[in-house]
């Protein structure tokens, strides 16, 4: 019998080898505002879903230098990254956001919010499976859900 398990598992080995394994645990990423409904302010969340770690060389290191070169960045990555944003309006309450198809294909994940200390580094959320980003007065909290 010990014959007949161990030549199960050296044959299974290879097979298991060959299924998808994900690199990162992101399965969703809520966005929820905490500031007063009549706040006059519009935010914005970016959540960047990161494909190839060359991306991970040139990607802006602060919340200043994302927002302002974003364009540029995103046309240098090409399809190394896919970029969900949300608009946080006045009065809004929660969304839950949109994710890529191939998400599970990203090495990293980050979110980057406007609303935050200008020298605010992208937060790596890549090992939360389910993300709350929470706006406040004071900028943003980035939590697990789970």
């Amino acid at each position: 019998m010990k014959k007949l398990s161990a030549t199960f598992l050296y044959l299974l080995t290879p097979l298991l080898l060959l299924l998808p394994t994900s690199a990162i645990a992101v399965d969703s990423v809520f966005v929820q505002s905490r500031l007063d409904y009549n706040a006059i302010l519009i935010s914005g969340v970016d959540v960047l879903f990161v494909y190839d770690d060359a991306a991970l060389e040139y990607m802006p290191q602060t919340k200043s230098s994302w927002f302002s070169g974003k364009r540029q960045f995103l046309e240098q990555a090409g399809d190394a990254i896919d970029l969900v944003s949300v608009f946080v309006p006045q009065g809004f309450d929660s969304e839950m956001i949109s994710m890529p198809e191939r998400k599970d294909e990203a090495v990293k994940v980050f979110v980057v919010a406007q609303h935050d200390a200008s020298s605010r580094a992208p937060i790596d959320i890549t090992d939360y499976a389910h993300v709350l980003v929470e706006i406040n007065e004071f900028g943003i909290i980035v939590s697990r859900r789970d």
